[in-house]
């Protein structure tokens, strides 16, 4: 089966104790391991390497600088992740994380996976009033640099041997609270365009990857020490994102905040689409048979032959990590594939 696999993860893993550059690939190791035996076919290197899910990517390309988070905060913590900012003009000029990824494939006898921030990530914070006037007076300039960039970091990542990559996108999932559409407003943009927007730059990014890669996209309200910024269901984004020409939707439904599953009756036919059950976020564990009704429930929406079932979202989106165990980590990891197994049997 291509991915994504009926049990799948988004990515990050909570990062081990000792955790530091001189055992790093070590620990990498040690976690496909872990992976590899509970019986996941798409295997991770946890995210190790890096201490933010997308600035770490971002900040390496051309042109782009981290700056401090204006708002919308996550509620119940102080520290706010930074947010990345578009001060000149935007290039992917050297290779980003391949060999983070070749790396991971090496050790790994199951699918390599590995995620990176969408290109809307560089725009949905900050908006206009992050991203350089003078670089880019007219913004489709910029987003079709954007696009561009994503092109040649995708094409360095095939070239390097992956064959299954994910665009980690909050833009659409956010932009489904009334508070940061109002926000985007502020910065300058009209929330009712922007989907749209993010949608036909991701199109872009995979005009050019070869047939045998699989691209998806991982969208939720925000993933930070067990605390999110966005509530809302799909339906606002559903149409738009749905268009974006991945091939499959890794979706939060792990809660209320997330809505019902109605949105999916938008999904394209053969279009993937991963339900994020299984919360990140607290380690009580989930009930299989409740986990069962659930997939029963979106199944009248998208055939039950194109779902798949994953965590909400990963466990350390940052190196600070949510607030659960490794091991209530690896009992939600272990209840995704025998669910699976049992439903896709």
């Amino acid at each position: 089966m291509k991915p994504p696999f009926r049990a799948d993860q988004v990515g990050s893993l909570l990062r081990p104790a000792g955790l530091d550059k001189a055992n790093l690939r070590e620990k990498i190791r040690d976690v496909v391991r872990k992976q590899e035996a509970i019986g996941l076919e798409a295997v991770t290197d946890g995210e190790f390497s890096r201490k933010w899910w997308h600035l770490d990517f971002l900040e390496q390309l051309e042109g782009v600088t981290v700056a401090q988070n204006p708002g919308p905060k996550f509620g119940g913590t102080e520290e706010q992740p930074p947010i990345p900012n578009v001060t000149g003009k935007l290039r992917y000029s050297r290779p980003v994380m391949v060999e983070d990824f070749a790396y991971l494939n090496s050790v790994t006898k199951k699918t390599a996976k590995f995620t990176i921030p969408s290109p809307s990530m560089l725009h949905l914070r900050a908006g206009r009033a992050g991203i350089s006037s003078t670089a880019y007076p007219d913004l489709d300039e910029f987003w079709d640099d954007a696009a561009r960039a994503y092109q040649a970091a995708i094409a360095a990542f095939a070239k390097a041997g992956c064959t299954y990559l994910q665009l980690d996108d909050v833009s659409f999932a956010y932009l489904c609270d009334p508070k940061i559409r109002e926000n985007a407003r502020r910065n300058g943009d009209d929330p009712e365009k922007l989907p749209q927007t993010y949608a036909r730059t991701i199109e872009k990014a995979l005009a050019s990857r070869p047939a045998g890669m699989t691209i998806t996209m991982h969208t939720c309200r925000g993933n930070f020490k067990s605390a999110f910024v966005a509530e809302g269901g799909y339906e606002p984004v559903a149409e738009a994102m749905f268009a974006s020409g991945v091939d499959g939707f890794f979706m939060e439904f792990d809660t209320g905040r997330a809505g019902g599953f109605e949105p999916l009756r938008f999904v394209p036919r053969g279009k993937k689409v991963v339900l994020g059950l299984v919360s990140s976020k607290t380690g009580t564990l989930e009930d299989a048979d409740t986990l069962k009704r659930r997939i029963e429930q979106a199944a009248k929406y998208v055939p039950l032959e194109d779902l798949c079932l994953s965590p909400q979202c990963g466990f350390s989106s940052t190196h600070h990590g949510n607030k659960l165990s490794e091991d209530e980590q690896w009992r939600k990891l272990e209840r995704v594939v025998k669910v699976a197994e049992e439903v896709w049997q």
